[in-house]
């Protein structure tokens, strides 16, 4: 099987910066259509006008994917400017710190809407263009698309602070393996990539926030390392790619080995 991405569309969601946009990128550089959506237009913008095929193989889309009709102007959006639509990443994630006890913070109910509503509505109206593909071609091939969903460790952790984002990336996790069934009969394949230990955007906040956090991740990565995002964005090629073609409803971690370890020392003998 190969790993190659030549020649078939991506749509990327959550790509005008970070992770997001390292994985819009690596995609464009492996010879795919890229459809970079999100809803910073200027930043959007700027950052495809430095892609090396801008105008060519990389367009962008700017909106807010939590409205419907937004969500079929993407999908129209992609089919008019590459006729197709092969993979989706959405790599939308948003992260808020809140008091978990405050009755009056809607930060879940924001960060639901944001992290795993716009990537359902986005992947139900790309799994029917896939579905659609699939029905009209002459084509046997075991995979007609594939879906990457972008998640997080925090999924599995527990950090009061962080209660809205783990719930969020906890339900697209389930998102995730809920959609695989449900495709599979159709010969579309849906995983995600669980980042932690990652240079993101987020993470870049957190480290400017608090001076001691990267000797902290540091401490408790056991590769000692914070990865690049061209790591994570290597991960959603493989699942993107027709290497994974017997791959789907997984969860794949990238975070350096930092969700295998109890953070409490074991005492001394």
């Amino acid at each position: 099987m190969s790993f190659s991405l030549n020649g078939k569309t991506a749509i990327v969601t959550g790509s005008a910066n970070g992770v997001g946009l390292a994985i819009a990128r690596h995609f464009a550089d492996q010879g795919a259509h890229v459809m970079l959506a999100d809803l910073d237009e200027g930043r959007l913008k700027r950052e495809v006008a430095q892609f090396p095929d801008h105008g060519e193989n990389t367009r962008f889309f700017a909106g807010d994917l939590r409205e419907k009709l937004t969500v079929a102007n993407l999908m129209s959006a992609t089919v008019d400017a590459f006729d197709r639509i092969d993979i989706l990443v959405n790599a939308i994630r948003q992260c808020s710190r809140a008091d978990p006890l405050d009755a009056q913070d809607d930060a879940v109910e924001t960060l639901l809407q944001q992290n795993l509503m716009a990537s359902l509505r986005v992947t139900q109206a790309a799994a029917k263009r896939m579905i659609a593909q699939g029905e009209s071609a002459d084509t046997k091939a075991h995979s007609v698309g594939a879906i990457v969903n972008l998640t997080s460790i925090a999924a599995r952790r527990s950090q009061p602070e962080l209660m809205a984002y783990s719930i969020s990336t906890a339900a697209l996790d389930q998102m995730t393996r809920s959609m695989a069934v449900a495709l599979a009969p159709k010969r579309i394949r849906v995983n995600a990539v669980a980042i932690g230990s990652v240079m993101s955007a987020n993470l870049k906040d957190q480290m400017r926030e608090h001076e001691d956090y990267r000797d902290s991740i540091l401490k408790h990565t056991p590769l000692g390392r914070i990865g690049a995002a061209t790591e994570a964005a290597e991960a959603v090629q493989f699942l993107a790619s027709d290497a994974a073609g017997f791959v789907t409803g997984q969860i794949v971690t990238v975070d350096g080995g930092r969700t295998l370890i109890d953070p409490v020392s074991a005492p001394a003998h």
